[in-house]
């Protein structure tokens, strides 16, 4: 059997993905610059796919760029915003932000701006007594995620809206939901917030798709130049397939879906706590609002999570250790850290992360592995 449970590094495009990419690639392949027939087809078809996202983002009547991903959307919304920036400030980055964001960190302050760090709580959400005491009147830009790529937690936007109107009305606030797209609920009319990125790949579409959700009254300076397309703040002739494609995945993800997912993951928590009593859950509780239903961490002391990981794939059961953009790097998790974990139960940790077409039997299954392998593996102790 092989069970897949990394859908937070990727998910599989959807057979109705596949065929819409299949059919963008064969049939409307043209270029949608241009000003014959089949190409306005084309250009209506990339219309389509941004309404769709909009739409499910509560954000009708806004502006959407589509990018080549999460990464190139976060960029777009840090650097085009601080370019309009006439002299420093502060930027304020949560410090459990995927690299995208966090990474970012030295060129904003080679730009002469400073950059505030903000801290977690112990369950991964924002501490938002710390937020209050650095906002003022000079803070530029408050990157905050919607949900945390590795613990699942999700961060208080609408909390960190009403401090943000209180004390620095001016500062745009931006959120990387990559993890958070049609996972768990967002209406970007009401949200407040200025920017909001996605990610193709993380909801059944393909890599190398992605887009950027801008307010309709929020301005941006491009970073990518060249022959004006999405309306000149990402030049360069569009990724049709990828568009098309993800406007599909956006259409056809199931509606129940995180239903499914919480079910899954309430299932999957029980019988690891049963199968290993010394596991340990790494973020909010499952009865907290702040919990998102796809993704759980846990820690399975004094097994390291390499060791599990090599175990399992020998199974099939595919899971990881945190974010996939950091798991070659041989360190510990840097959200983890900041979520106060020891570096013992830090290296010792899992994320199992679900989609919605994940099953009883799969969990099951995925479990039995894990008692299997725990039950040899802690008896070498590493020291």
């Amino acid at each position: 059997m092989e069970v897949y449970l990394d859908n937070s590094a990727t998910t599989r495009p959807s057979d109705a993905v596949v065929t819409a990419m299949s059919a963008a690639m064969t049939q409307n392949w043209h270029n949608p610059s241009a000003l014959y027939k089949p190409a306005m087809q084309v250009e209506k078809l990339i219309s389509a796919a941004r309404k769709a996202c909009l739409e499910a983002a509560g954000a009708s009547g806004h502006r959407l760029i589509f990018t080549s991903g999460g990464t190139e959307a976060d960029n777009i919304a840090i650097f085009g915003h601080l370019r309009r920036m006439k002299k420093p400030g502060k930027v304020l980055i949560l410090g459990v932000e995927h690299p995208a964001v966090l990474a970012c960190e030295e060129e904003i302050r080679h730009m002469g701006h400073q950059v505030v760090i903000l801290p977690v709580k112990r369950n991964g959400v924002l501490d938002l007594t710390a937020l209050e005491d650095v906002l003022d009147e000079s803070v530029h830009l408050i990157c905050v995620m919607q949900v945390n790529n590795e613990s699942g937690a999700i961060q208080p936007l609408n909390e960190v809206v009403r401090l943000r109107n209180a004390k620095c009305p001016q500062a745009v606030i931006h959120a990387d939901g990559v993890q958070g797209f049609l996972r768990v609920p967002l209406d970007f009319n009401r949200l407040g917030i200025q920017s909001y990125a996605f990610s193709g790949h993380k909801i059944h579409a393909c890599k190398g798709t992605g887009g950027l959700i801008v307010h309709k009254n929020h301005r941006l300076n491009p970073i990518v130049f060249g022959g004006g397309q999405e309306d000149g703040y990402r030049s360069g002739t569009e990724n049709v397939p990828g568009i098309v494609g993800l406007g599909e995945a956006v259409k056809t993800y199931p509606k129940d879906g995180p239903a499914r997912m919480m079910e899954m993951k309430r299932h999957l928590w029980q019988k690891l706590q049963e199968a290993v009593p010394a596991a340990v859950l790494n973020g909010p509780a499952l009865d907290d609002a702040a919990c998102a239903p796809h993704i759980l961490n846990v820690s399975l002391p004094p097994v390291r999570s390499q060791t599990m990981l090599f175990a399992l794939e020998g199974d099939g059961v595919y899971v990881s250790a945190g974010s996939a953009c950091a798991s070659r790097k041989q360190k510990v998790s840097g959200v983890l850290t900041a979520m106060g974990l020891t570096t013992e139960m830090a290296d010792a940790a899992l994320r199992f992360s679900l989609c919605p077409e994940n099953t009883a039997e799969e969990i099951d299954y995925a479990v039995a592995c894990v008692k299997k392998h725990y039950d040899m593996l802690k008896k070498y102790v590493r020291r």
